[in-house]
């Protein structure tokens, strides 16, 4: 069966269970304010960015061990790694776009095996955050396609992608199938399937669905050449 696919997803409210922002900041008693930039910037109302840099100066002074201590908190989605195994079975390849840090990114890529994770990177001095660099933004396609150069993948067709705010849109240029996992309105709006469940399991049969007529398509076109 044909092989060349990838399936791209979202990170946080996707992958991971959970939000690594809105925990850090509970613990500093700025929860309120962190949480309001969030959804704010998820539901499209700022710029990402400017909401990405108002959050870090809320959130500078953390110690490092209170931001591995909520890392270690955060869990993966349910169904996401069974969804993985099962992508891996078909010979799909799985990569992780996230506004997210690697912090947590790297921790959930091990734990669910997804093959590649994009992420932000946190920045600490003497123990303390002072700031973020941003590897990922609003934009997340450009990731993407960059990810993509630098391990060979561009040969293979983007089958489905998996996301749930408004900042993650133009993944969706890239894909042939859409899905809305537990996402904003805006999100649902542009989607080809929408999922309002927390288990990423529910994605698996319309993934199996555009896998196979995309592969069934690229067979024909190979025997098609085979007769000239």
């Amino acid at each position: 069966m044909y092989k060349g696919a990838l399936v791209v997803f979202d990170g946080e409210g996707v992958l991971i269970d959970g939000e690594f922002l809105p925990e850090l900041a509970k613990r500093l008693g700025k929860g309120k304010e962190v949480e309001e930039i969030t959804f704010q910037g998820i539901r499209g109302e700022i710029k990402w960015e400017d909401g990405f840099y108002k959050r870090i100066e809320l959130l500078k002074g953390a110690t490092y061990e209170m931001c591995t201590d909520v890392a270690k908190s955060l869990s993966p989605m349910k169904g996401a790694k069974e969804l993985v195994e099962e992508l891996h079975k078909l010979g799909i390849k799985t990569v992780m776009i996230t506004g997210g840090f690697s912090i947590v990114a790297d921790k959930i890529k091990e734990e669910i095996g997804i093959d590649f994770v994009v992420s932000n990177e946190l920045i600490f001095e003497n123990g303390k955050l002072i700031g973020a660099k941003l590897n990922v933004n609003s934009k997340k396609a450009e990731a993407l396609r960059e990810i993509m150069r630098k391990e060979n993948l561009e040969n293979r067709v983007v089958i489905a992608a998996i996301i749930d705010g408004a900042n993650d849109l133009t993944l969706f240029d890239e894909a042939r199938l859409r899905i809305a996992f537990n996402a904003q309105e805006v999100v649902k709006e542009r989607a080809d399937v929408v999922i309002d469940e927390k288990d990423l399991r529910k994605a698996l049969p319309y993934i199996r669905e555009t896998y196979s007529a995309y592969a069934n398509m690229h067979l024909v076109k190979v025997m098609t050449a085979a007769r000239k």
